[in-house]
């Protein structure tokens, strides 16, 4: 797995991504922030969450974008994989590399939607991520979810 931080350059590529893994959620619940957006609104969107896109042999297939916060306390706003890649470990690698790169974390915050047990599987059993609220994004309930490194060592 090859990475790569995007810049402005990469936007057609993140909406291809964003798009692929986020169409399901865009049915499902008749709205998803993620689905459809524009290049401009991707070039913003690079800028407000830095994102690292994740290539196997050459090809785009994952993304992680994030906000820091405050020092150490980063909000995760997307871990994406394009739809035909999914289940095979990619998210895996691309929390993992995260966290690699931001050795200096002590706090990763994120929100999934409340019906989504392969993504709270994901989140509370392969990184221990505890669930600590809920609220509704529009028409979709989430879960708010906590990973402290204090907690965990």
């Amino acid at each position: 797995m090859d990475y790569k931080n995007a810049d402005k350059n990469d936007a057609e590529v993140l909406v291809e991504i964003y798009n692929s893994a986020f169409y399901d959620d865009y049915i499902r619940y008749g709205q998803c922030q993620a689905y459809g957006r524009s290049k401009e609104n991707m070039e913003q969107s690079i800028l407000d969450y830095p994102k690292t896109i994740a290539y196997y042999r050459d090809k785009p297939v994952g993304v992680i974008s994030y906000k820091e916060e405050a020092p150490g306390k980063y909000y995760i706003g997307c871990l994406a994989v394009v739809k035909e890649e999914q289940g095979r470990g990619i998210g895996t690698l691309l929390m993992n590399h995260f966290m690699r790169e931001h050795p200096q974390w002590m706090e990763l915050t994120l929100v999934t939607p409340k019906d989504n047990e392969r993504n709270i599987r994901f989140y509370t059993e392969r990184f221990g991520f505890d669930i600590v609220g809920e609220e509704v994004d529009g028409a979709v309930t989430v879960l708010l979810f906590k990973l402290s490194r204090t907690d965990k060592e």
